[in-house]
């Protein structure tokens, strides 16, 4: 079973009502809610471990994620209430107005920490709730108690809006990279962690030297670069699809990566050490014809197994 630690939320979308005025309708969101959904979808055991409400937007989420067959049994469940982002479009771009003081998902403690089965191979981890306190550090510490064997893959999907104390993230950050295996980064989000200015070959080696096993570099309709330990390159291109809403395109990826690599026996902390770059192709290539699928309809709306011509 792949893991899934992070935030489920509700995006708040501005939509014209029948009246002609503008009203929000409530998307369930969150960058690693999005991914486990994508994996479950994809016919693999994924669970999720995040705090939920049990108000109206919490049972949402719930049913969501039940529909997309992932496992629930490690969500933490509370009466505090659920994350809401308020999205607005300026110029075709997105800004967010977040309302997540003292939610489900950020008031998260080491308390709630489960104890993962042996049967979960790997745990991936990312997005705001790597950012925001007290959860991130639940989160951060989770990996510190069950990284033992495990592949641990992170795309931190840095927004620097949401991040109130730019150390403290930073320092999380790196105590996290100390224990993954495969970090997945936009060319953005590269610049954020490496701000000087140099070819971004040279920062992925930095990175590389802090023990990552593979890092996967998504740079939009550029396509998507993979980095193996021994210096090898993979580059594939974008497929080429009208793209009606990028909302989840990473998260996507994300899933259908994870997803090949499992299908390639290649997912376990052994086998990841014998990846090749034939192998690394194939999973890169099908991860970017599953985050095509999602980008080519409304919403984070991730394939299902049948829709993917393999």
């Amino acid at each position: 079973m792949i893991l899934c630690c992070g935030e489920a939320l509700i995006d708040m979308i501005p939509e014209q009502t029948i009246r002609g005025t503008e009203g929000f309708v409530p998307h369930c969101g969150g960058a690693v809610m999005n991914t486990a959904v994508a994996l479950g979808r994809l016919g693999v055991p994924t669970g999720l471990f995040t705090g939920l409400s049990d108000d109206m937007f919490g049972q949402q989420l719930d049913a969501h994620l039940r529909a997309s067959n992932v496992d629930l049994s490690f969500v933490v469940t509370s009466s505090r209430p659920s994350t809401l982002a308020f999205v607005q479009f300026v110029a075709g771009r997105a800004s967010y107005s977040f309302l997540d003081e003292n939610s489900a998902g950020r008031m998260l403690s080491i308390s709630d920490l489960p104890k993962v089965p042996e049967d979960v191979s790997v745990l991936f981890f990312g997005g705001i709730s790597l950012a925001t306190e007290p959860g991130a550090e639940a989160y951060a510490t989770l990996l510190d108690q069950e990284r033992r064997d495990r592949v641990v893959m992170l795309d931190p999907n840095i927004r620097p809006q949401f991040i109130p104390d730019q150390k403290r993230y930073r320092a999380r950050l790196e105590r996290m990279l100390a224990k993954t295996d495969i970090l997945k980064v936009s060319d953005e989000d590269l610049d954020w962690l490496i701000p000087q200015s140099m070819p971004y070959a040279k920062k992925i080696a930095m990175l590389m030297k802090r023990g990552l096993k593979l890092v996967v570099m998504t740079r939009g309709s550029a396509g998507v670069v993979g980095f193996l330990k021994d210096g090898s390159e993979v580059t594939v291109a974008a497929e080429q699809v009208d793209v009606v809403d990028t909302v989840g395109a990473g998260d996507t990826f994300n899933a259908g990566f994870l997803c090949k690599l499992n299908a390639l026996d290649c997912l376990d902390i052994h086998t990841l050490l014998e990846l090749d770059p034939d192998r690394l192709e194939q999973a890169l290539a099908f991860a970017s014809k599953v985050a095509a699928i999602s980008v080519s309809r409304q919403g984070a709306n991730p394939p299902w197994a049948s829709e993917v011509m393999d």
